[in-house]
């Protein structure tokens, strides 16, 4: 149906952002919300597809969601919000909920594989065949798109629980993450900066030693992601990253920890177009959301 569009649930710990449309240039409506509970809030993402489509035919809702999530299609929790921390969300039926509801086929991913869609999709890796996209903020995820197509495994990628080299003499910070201390997300994350240096980051941006010892964290992440996926662009987004002066300092110290061993001219020549902010902005997840959406009604 040529007028028909997509549902995009952008769902955060935080905020919720839904909106109808069919890509960048086509977004008809868009709302957001506070993450509350999950019958209110998965309620409230309802009551706005209902009223929309009483405008537009809705083909399909896509959700990029916090998690973790089971992305095990025939689990019998497919579709849920399992071991998070959230309160009130663990063991939440969100796809379920949406199904019953609206009546339409629902894509499911995480909120950082349907960011690295979008970007894939629409944004700053729309030319090439695999990326990763990380955002670096409150928490630390990573998404993975290899050819083409949103990765899952045993459950989806969680890169932000890698566990990275930690001098403790020169930072003796133990971590933030209260599963696994000095992951990545522990080390780098928004809280452990706050944690780690006793202010905001953004108190801090005139503090060299926080930002060189931020840089390390994310480029040693960043190097053992290239090691292991072979990536042919990475995606910085979130909070954190919102300081544009990180990117030149992440980009020396990825080239300097490969030390040449990845003879790619991308890293070693053209590492600005490599490692790259997000092409769509803060809107990466919630387009990625109707990509997601669109996946799901070609099935």
């Amino acid at each position: 149906m040529a007028d028909q569009v997509y549902g995009s649930i952008e769902a955060g710990g935080t905020k919720f952002v839904c909106a109808v449309g069919t890509g960048p240039a086509d977004v008809r409506a868009e709302t957001r919300f506070p993450t509350t509970s999950p019958d209110e809030t998965i309620g409230r993402a309802i009551a706005f597809f209902d009223e929309q489509r009483q405008r537009w035919p809705l083909a399909a809702i896509g959700v990029g969601a916090f998690g973790p999530i089971d992305l095990r299609r025939g689990s019998t929790t497919y579709g849920y919000v399992t071991s998070t921390p959230k309160p009130g969300w663990m063991n939440a039926d969100f796809v379920g909920r949406l199904r019953s509801a609206l009546h339409v086929p629902v894509g499911f991913d995480t909120d950082v594989n349907a960011a690295a869609l979008g970007e894939h999709r629409w944004g700053a890796a729309q030319d090439v065949d695999s990326c990763v996209y990380i955002t670096i903020g409150t928490g630390i995820g990573a998404g993975l798109i290899i050819n083409g197509q949103p990765v899952h495994g045993l459950v989806h990628p969680e890169a932000g629980h890698m566990l990275l080299r930690h001098d403790r003499e020169a930072d003796p910070f133990p971590g933030a993450c209260p599963y696994h201390g000095d992951c990545f997300e522990g080390l780098a994350s928004g809280p452990a900066l706050q944690q780690r240096w006793g202010r905001p980051a953004e108190a801090l941006t005139s503090v060299e030693q926080v930002w060189q010892l931020e840089a390390h964290y994310i480029a040693l992440a960043l190097v053992n992601l290239i090691c292991v996926v072979s990536p042919q662009r990475i995606v910085l987004g979130g909070g954190v990253m919102q300081n544009e002066f990180l990117f030149p300092l992440i980009r020396r110290k990825v080239q300097k920890l490969l030390n040449g061993y990845v003879q790619s001219p991308d890293i070693l020549d053209s590492i600005d177009g490599y490692i790259v902010p997000p092409g769509l902005g803060n809107r990466s997840g919630m387009l990625g959301a109707i990509a997601l959406a669109q996946l799901a009604a070609s099935d």
